[in-house]
């Protein structure tokens, strides 16, 4: 979307979500994706539907592992919803689940849909919001669009991720943005040396 608007380029280079993000990604952090979202009323025929993550585990571990509370949890990339509308508990706000992004661990396969799913004893919390607002939450949390209700308005929101320096940007696809020769790409026949030199399909960031 900063490709198409210089309103949202501006939107999310906003100081104030700026100063929150800086100290846990780092001053010179910057934009690894950014895509709108328009969601029709009723319409919940989406993957976000399910319990995911967007990135990570970045620090995995068996569940047996607990984290050193003395050692503070890095943060990577950091997902904003910038809501152009109200985005009511009848819209099927984004729900997350505190504290999973500690977890070490993805969402558990066999219970995607589950709403009652929790980590460490703490359930879903819906991040209902009003035009304007922003929700900022770190890519590795347990989160997924929870279902409408009856008066659904629909949803419309700018989504930005940020990332630390060493993050790639995913705006445009690994294929027309590379650092490669036209010899090297003809070389890279198979998908894994595709993707060894850098040639990825789309995923979650650049889809």
């Amino acid at each position: 979307m900063l490709n198409r608007s210089s309103l949202v380029q501006r939107a999310i280079g906003n100081p104030r979500i700026l100063e929150i993000i800086e100290p846990l990604l780092a001053e010179d952090c910057h934009v690894i994706a950014n895509t709108a979202w328009r969601q029709q009323p009723g319409d919940n025929n989406h993957l976000g539907r399910f319990w995911h993550i967007d990135s990570g585990p970045h620090v995995p571990r068996d569940p047996s592992v607990s984290w050193d509370p003395r050692i503070p949890y890095p943060v990577f990339a950091i997902a904003a919803h910038l809501y152009l509308l109200d985005c009511p508990t009848e819209a099927g706000p984004t729900g997350v689940i505190p504290g999973s992004h500690m977890s070490g661990q993805a969402p558990p396969m066999d219970r995607l849909a589950d709403e009652d799913l929790t980590w460490e004893g703490r359930g879903v919390v819906p991040i209902v919001a009003k035009a304007g607002d922003v929700a900022l939450f770190v890519s590795d949390i347990w989160h997924r669009r929870l279902p409408s209700r009856s008066g659904d308005p629909g949803r419309t929101f700018i989504q930005c991720h940020y990332g630390r320096r060493d993050l790639a940007q995913r705006i445009r696809p690994a294929s027309v943005a590379n650092h490669l020769s036209e010899a090297a790409v003809a070389r890279a026949r198979t998908p894994r040396e595709r993707t060894l030199v850098g040639l990825h399909p789309l995923g979650f960031y650049d889809s």
